[in-house]
C-alpha cells in the first residue's frame, strides 16, 4: 500500500477577497487574477510530477472552478470528483458578505466570547461563539457542529484514498475551513496568517492519523508561475 497523502488547496482569488469582504457560505466568482494564479498552480503541480487518484472539493462555486482549472491544466479531467460540502467554509450567519474589518475588527472584539482575550489567546472556538452570539439570523454553526463536520469531511476523504491503496488526493477547500483543520489534528502547528489564494497544505494519514507535513506552501504556484512567464 502507498503513502495516502491531502494535497488542500484554498481556492482562488475571488471578487469578495479582492474588495475585503468575508466570505463565508455566500460565493463570488474567482476574478482574473484570481483564474491566473490558479492556472499557475495547476502548472506548478503537474510540473512537480503528482499523480492524483481523486479529487474533491466543497460545494462552493468558488472551489468548483478552482479545481476545474487545475484538473484542465493538469490533464486530470478523467479522474474520480466529489463534492463534500462539510469542507465548505465557516459560515458567519447574518455578518456573511460584509467587511472583514467590520466583523473581525469591531463587531467580534466586543462579544462576551472575546472579553479578557488577548489576540494571541483567541482561538477558533471563541471566533466560533463570537460569531454565534452576534448572528442575529440564527444561521451561524457552534463550534462543536464546525469542529465536527471539518474533521470528518477530510477523515473520509483521507480513508477512502486509504482503502483504495493509498494515492495522493486533490482537495479544493477554503482558507479559514483548512487552517482549522491544520489546528485540529497539530494545534503547534496552527497557521498564524490567513493563507493565501492557491497555497497548498499537504497531510499524510495512515490508520486513522494525519500528520501535517506543510502549510500554505505556494512554490508550485510560485514554478508554475515562472513557467508560464517563460512562454510569453
Amino acid at each position: 500500500m502507498s503513502e495516502t497523502k491531502l494535497y488542500i488547496v484554498r481556492h482562488g482569488k475571488t471578487m469578495f477577497n479582492t474588495i475585503g469582504r468575508a466570505q463565508g457560505w455566500s460565493d463570488t466568482p474567482l476574478t482574473k487574477f484570481g483564474e491566473a494564479g490558479i492556472h499557475e498552480l495547476g502548472r506548478g503541480l503537474k510540473a512537480a510530477g503528482i499523480d492524483f487518484k481523486a479529487s474533491f472539493s466543497s460545494d462552493s462555486g468558488r472551489t468548483i472552478q478552482t479545481i476545474g482549472i487545475i484538473k484542465e491544466e493538469m490533464g486530470l479531467t478523467h479522474i474520480p470528483y466529489m463534492m463534500d460540502k462539510r469542507i465548505r467554509e465557516w459560515c458567519f450567519g447574518s455578518l456573511d458578505g460584509g467587511y472583514d474589518g467590520e466583523l473581525f475588527g469591531g463587531v467580534l472584539p466586543r462579544t462576551d466570547a472575546y472579553k479578557g482575550k488577548t489576540w494571541e489567546e483567541m482561538d477558533f472556538e471563541t471566533m466560533a461563539n463570537g460569531i454565534l452570539e452576534v448572528d442575529t439570523a440564527n444561521w451561524a454553526e457552534p463550534w462543536e457542529v464546525i469542529r465536527e463536520r471539518i474533521l470528518t469531511g477530510f477523515e473520509d476523504i483521507a480513508y477512502s484514498i486509504e482503502k483504495q491503496g493509498g494515492g495522493n488526493a486533490l482537495i479544493v477547500s477554503h482558507g479559514l475551513t483548512i487552517a482549522t483543520f491544520c489546528s485540529l489534528i497539530t494545534p503547534e502547528k496552527r497557521p498564524k496568517e490567513l493563507l493565501d489564494n492557491g497555497s497548498v497544505t499537504t497531510v499524510t494519514y495512515k490508520n486513522g492519523e494525519f500528520t501535517l507535513e506543510k502549510v500554505g506552501d505556494m512554490s508550485y504556484r510560485q514554478e508554475g508561475k515562472k513557467l508560464i512567464d517563460a512562454q510569453k
